[in-house]
């Protein structure tokens, strides 16, 4: 019982610094997402000034759904690091 203790100590040791490193590309991640998303919604502005409205709608929903995402891969992180 007191070898599995230790093995399980380890491996929750050295996820701490893993669920780091992945709390860190989930937000540069997003940030590569969103910019994308706003320089393709920008680029298709441009071409069809008509529609406007339903690309600005469009981004920010999109937007939103990348930010949770991150939001969610930093949170399940912190608690790996936290817990």
């Amino acid at each position: 019982m007191e070898l599995l203790t230790v093995i399980l100590q380890e491996v929750v040791s050295s996820a701490k610094g893993f669920a780091g490193i992945g709390a860190g590309i989930a937000a540069v991640g997003a940030g590569i997402g969103i910019g994308r998303i706003g320089g393709s919604a920008l680029e298709a502005m441009a071409r069809q000034p008509e529609a406007i409205g339903d690309i600005r709608s469009n981004m920010l929903v999109a937007a939103a759904l990348v930010e949770g995402a991150a939001l969610f891969g930093i949170i399940v992180c912190l608690l790996v690091v936290l817990g």
